[in-house]
């Protein structure tokens, strides 16, 4: 199978206020429509490292490969526009636009891609929102919905660019249990249908129990 994730040799150490070996070592991939769940204490280095395989923090030894290239070195214009094109992210808090509609939160990424017309891109986020059975908040503004609704148009905004990984940083941290099997279903679902990788730091043992494998990190290393 093609891997869609690879790290290889990953170390990373914090130079303040003393030197900190934050990762050792790191190795593993994810292969392509693997539904994949990082697990371990906080402070073990689960964000850190999520940071590192989107490609926002550069500052770290080994190699990392997205679709089998190798992204280490590369310059932060190609960095943005990599990223932008081939991973969604959903994070604990929605980061939606308030003063925005749903349809426009969505279109966002797309339109800072520029690779597709705005109609297509709004043709797009309305397939992205009936996918996930939330089209008929389209022209709602984002402050006027709730919670469990937020997420989902967090997830339909991530996926508008067709990527080829989801990473989600505890995507459930602020969810109640039916909203988070919610997003649960629509993850697993993504992931049987459209192929997609999916890579989700949790806290949420029920959630990571039903993904396909749970990367265990304890003290800064993968436990095997």
């Amino acid at each position: 199978m093609d891997n869609v994730l690879e790290a290889r040799h990953i170390d990373k150490y914090f130079k303040k206020p003393v030197l900190f070996h934050v990762l050792k070592d790191l190795n593993f991939e994810i292969k392509k429509g693997e539904f994949a769940s990082i697990m371990g204490k906080s402070g073990c280095g689960k964000s850190t490292l999520l940071y590192i395989l989107s490609t926002m923090d550069t500052d770290y030894e080994g190699e990392l490969y997205l679709n089998n290239t190798l992204v280490t070195g590369k310059d932060n214009q190609y960095l943005s526009y990599l990223r932008n094109k081939h991973i969604g992210f959903v994070f604990q808090f929605h980061y939606l636009l308030s003063e925005f509609t749903v349809l426009e939160n969505v279109m966002l990424p797309a339109k800072k891609l520029a690779e597709k017309s705005l109609e297509e891109i709004e043709q797009d986020a309305i397939e992205k929102l009936k996918m996930l059975d939330i089209d008929h908040l389209a022209p709602k503004r984002a402050s006027r919905i709730s919670g469990g609704e937020k997420q989902r148009v967090a997830i339909a905004r991530a996926l508008i660019n067709d990527p080829s990984i989801i990473m989600g940083d505890e995507p459930t941290g602020n969810l109640d249990s039916y909203n988070a099997n919610n997003v649960f279903n629509i993850f697993k679902r993504l992931s049987d249908e459209q192929g997609l990788s999916l890579l989700i730091v949790t806290h949420d043992e029920e959630f990571a129990k039903k993904t396909d494998r749970i990367i265990q990190m304890s003290d800064g290393r993968i436990l095997q």
